[in-house]
């Protein structure tokens, strides 16, 4: 506990450890609490009391006696606050909704080309009405929306201050928010991926960096919670941090060089890894149209082939460089990260043999949320800082 720490921020810790825990549960009860936090009853029946007149716990029934009195059984009221994820893309607009549970519990994509225009925001204000009244989403228990998006977010700010993919600068949480009436937030798009695969798909207590590869190349670093630091995190989940740098900058992963004086990077600098690795590297082959890239080459294409076996290896001096750097798992995600799973095998002999530490290159890995993970995260976000409240 913090040096200081008052008799009221005690009981703010004391209540919120309650309900998470209550929360990861499918029922438990107040002997059970008591035991497990270390707390003592009388102070769990009181917080108890709290959460069941806030209405975010409930009893539902008894327990099973193991000699003696039954225990009243308690359980978290899972449906008593959802929220909504939008991802906003080149050429697409995707929706995620899920409660108190963060399991996704309807997904959509509608091919919806961006526009700066004032129509457009009054158009995707639409799409996301449109989204909730379909899903009957109680409109009262909707905490907020996420907006998850290709650029660089200020999160202090809520603003977006560059997108090279959507060709826009220093635009303002209120423009996209002009027209929705909830509270509305920010977040780059592979930080929202990578609060999806923390909190859904991470399958050990560990750092994680997120390698984002659609069509820019981005990222995300995440440290667990024992070596969470004061400074350079904002972004929280349960049980880890994201690192956002002092200038919100982390993760451009995109933007190191592998190759110097390599092909010209739409930043101006020259090798950037997204110059060889983005999406859009194999996509324009088939006209942007990724799958068929992937479909192409399994059906013998030696043209497609040769360039999978080229980005394969430029991955691979990424990934290895990513090794080095933070010593955790590194894990690939966005449109490519999709496709991945029948190669990740090749890809990790190819890292392996650059590991000067060896192994077998063990530590890369496909997500595990391959639909609207950006637009997942964004809503999973809004649920973790209404729990983070309780």
């Amino acid at each position: 506990m913090k040096r200081g720490t008052n008799s009221l921020e005690v009981k703010k810790i004391n209540r919120n450890r309650v309900f998470r825990y209550v929360h990861s549960q499918s029922e438990t009860s107040m002997p059970d609490i008591s035991s497990a936090l270390d707390i003592s009853g009388p102070t769990v029946l009181t917080i108890i009391n709290e959460l069941k007149s806030a209405g975010v716990v409930k009893e539902v029934g008894e327990l099973k006696s193991t000699g003696g009195r039954k225990a009243k059984a308690i359980a978290s009221v899972r449906d008593v606050r959802y929220a909504v994820g939008m991802d906003i893309t080149k050429n697409h607009v995707g929706f995620v909704y899920t409660d108190l549970d963060r399991k996704a519990l309807e997904h959509e994509r509608i091919r919806k080309p961006f526009r700066y225009e004032e129509l457009y925001f009054q158009e995707l204000a639409e799409l996301l009405r449109e989204f909730i009244v379909r899903n009957r989403i109680p409109e009262e228990k909707i905490e907020g929306v996420g907006i998850a998006l290709p650029g660089i977010v200020d999160r202090q700010k809520n603003l977006l201050t560059d997108s090279h993919v959507l060709g826009i600068k220093e635009v303002s949480m209120e423009k996209w928010a002009a027209y929705i009436p909830y509270s509305c937030e920010l977040l780059n798009d592979a930080n929202a991926a990578a609060i999806t695969e923390d909190v859904c798909c991470k399958r050990y207590d560990s750092n994680m960096i997120y390698l984002s590869l659609s069509n820019s190349v981005g990222g995300a670093v995440i440290f667990a919670d024992e070596i969470k630091s004061n400074g350079g995190t904002e972004v929280s989940t349960e049980n880890a941090s994201m690192y956002m740098g002092n200038n919100w900058r982390s993760g451009e992963f995109g933007h190191m060089v592998i190759h110097p004086e390599g092909k010209m990077c739409y930043c101006g600098k020259k090798g950037c890894l997204d110059a060889y690795c983005s999406a859009s590297n194999l996509a324009k082959l088939e006209d942007g149209n990724l799958r068929a890239f992937f479909e192409k080459m399994e059906s013998g294409r030696e043209e497609y082939r040769q360039l999978w076996n080229e980005y394969l290896s430029d991955l691979s001096i990424a990934v290895d460089n990513l090794r080095m750097c933070f010593d955790c798992e590194v894990v690939l995600g966005g449109y490519v990260g999709n496709y991945m799973g029948p190669y990740i095998g090749q890809l990790k002999d190819l890292v392996a043999n650059k590991n000067i530490f060896g192994g077998s290159g063990e530590y890369v890995r496909v997500c595990g949320c391959r639909e609207e993970a950006s637009a997942y995260g964004a809503a999973l976000y809004q649920i973790e800082k209404y729990i983070s409240k309780i």
